[in-house]
């Protein structure tokens, strides 16, 4: 049974509750909420003020940015007070002025119980200012509030990261790697396989966004996911052989690739090790040249001599044959069509003398009784049929009286 609520006015409360600026708003509702000494206490039930809140963040261009859409920021309720968790929360974020997320941002949430994420990796291209508006919506008592989210892209300070790995994690889902202490931990169990150097989170992204399918409800089927690590330090030889050609040709085959060292992302990460890219940077990539803008005129070839000047030609026999050729086919078709339909007639007498004489009296006689019936339906003063007349004798057509009783007449008329 849900608790009562209560208008702000009802209960008297001051402006002011704990420290906290209570913004009147018409859909703000406060519930009573009963403890075990019985001494009931009060929670606002709704969500938060009806004014948006803002928060500027600062992401930076090539790292990973997470933001943890809490229920905590959304329900205004006191310090010394949990979330209850009965709270369904949902949210809908997208860039002001516009329906949906920049490219680079994606939005997840299991369900309304768990918390959302904004997350992504900027590009140069995404550099300035972004507004993110977030809608939160409460699935219970259907109240919403909305926060602002200024985010400050700007560029990544510290050394190169020309040195990137992706690897596949099958044995998570994107929500569950995006808090810091799953990640820190990634981070540090990949150290054992790297050389020693400070490592960083470059991207996250989910294996349903890259083309993979959606697992079957069965326990411990995750949906994946990639994470992209940067490092100023070079590769070392156990990833270097794992992304060899060699390695690629055991997995094409079906068989594990070539792992020289230990595994220290298990038991915690199983890594799909045939999905594994590495990426140098390093070595910058050869810019291309920009093609050079000529006169338009081909140069000499002397394999390639176009006529300099065509002769005239006259096209009125290719005009006539194009035309008159289908015309004439379709005229002698025509002829030929009238000539089996029409000169081809046999006529009424041949048929006549091709029919027997049974069929011919009998196709007759339905001719005339059928006359007969258009006659007696067009006047219907004519006398009846006598077969339709009372007490008539079809053999010897005679009638009896109508006045005749007829328990005395014989049934077979013969026996008189």
């Amino acid at each position: 049974m849900s608790p009562p609520s209560f208008n702000k006015g009802d209960l008297g409360i001051p402006r002011t509750w704990w420290g906290r600026d209570l913004i009147p708003c018409p859909g703000l509702r406060l519930a009573c909420v009963f403890g075990t000494c019985g001494v009931p206490t009060v929670l606002l039930a709704g969500l938060g003020d009806c004014e948006a809140q803002q928060t500027t963040l600062y992401p930076l261009v090539g790292r990973v940015f997470v933001h943890t859409l809490d229920h905590e920021t959304f329900l205004s309720l006191p310090e010394h007070v949990a979330v209850p968790p009965a709270v369904h929360i949902t949210y809908h974020a997208h860039l002001q002025g516009h329906p949906d997320l920049p490219r680079w941002l994606r939005y997840t949430q299991r369900s309304p119980h768990h918390p959302g994420f904004l997350y992504g990796s900027a590009t140069p291209e995404d550099r300035g200012r972004q507004v993110i508006e977030v809608t939160a919506y409460n699935r219970d008592s259907f109240d919403t509030t909305q926060q602002r989210l200024v985010l400050e892209i700007g560029d990544s300070e510290g050394p190169l990261l020309p040195y990137q790995a992706e690897f596949l994690v099958r044995s998570h889902d994107v929500e569950e790697v995006l808090p810091s202490a799953p990640a820190s931990r990634f981070l540090s169990a990949l150290g054992g396989l790297w050389e020693p150097g400070e490592l960083q989170l470059l991207n996250i992204t989910s294996a349903l966004d890259r083309g993979g399918r959606v697992p079957l409800p069965i326990e411990g089927r995750k949906e994946g996911v990639y994470i992209k690590v940067g490092s100023a330090s070079p590769f070392s030889t156990c990833l270097k052989m794992v992304a060899s050609p060699d390695s690629h040709a055991r997995c094409a085959q079906g068989q594990p690739p070539l792992l020289s060292c230990y595994d220290t992302l298990a038991p915690h990460f199983r890594v799909d090790w045939c999905n594994v890219t590495l990426v140098d940077k390093s070595v910058p990539e050869p810019a291309d040249e920009m093609p050079t803008p000529g006169d338009g005129i081909l140069e000499h070839d002397p394999f390639f001599c176009p006529p300099t000047e065509a002769p005239d030609r006259d096209f009125l026999v290719d005009a006539l044959v194009t035309l008159l050729v289908p015309l004439l086919v379709a005229l002698l078709l025509t002829f030929l069509l009238a000539y089996v339909m029409c000169c081809r007639w046999e006529g009424r007498l041949k048929r006549d003398l091709a029919t027997s004489d049974i069929q011919m009296v009998h196709h007759c006689t339905i001719h005339g009784n059928t006359e007969e019936l258009r006659q007696m339906a067009a006047n219907r003063e004519v006398p009846r049929p006598l077969s339709t007349l009372p007490m008539f004798n079809v053999r010897t057509g005679e009638r009896l009286p109508p006045r005749v009783d007829s328990a005395q007449v014989p049934l077979i008329l013969d026996q008189h």
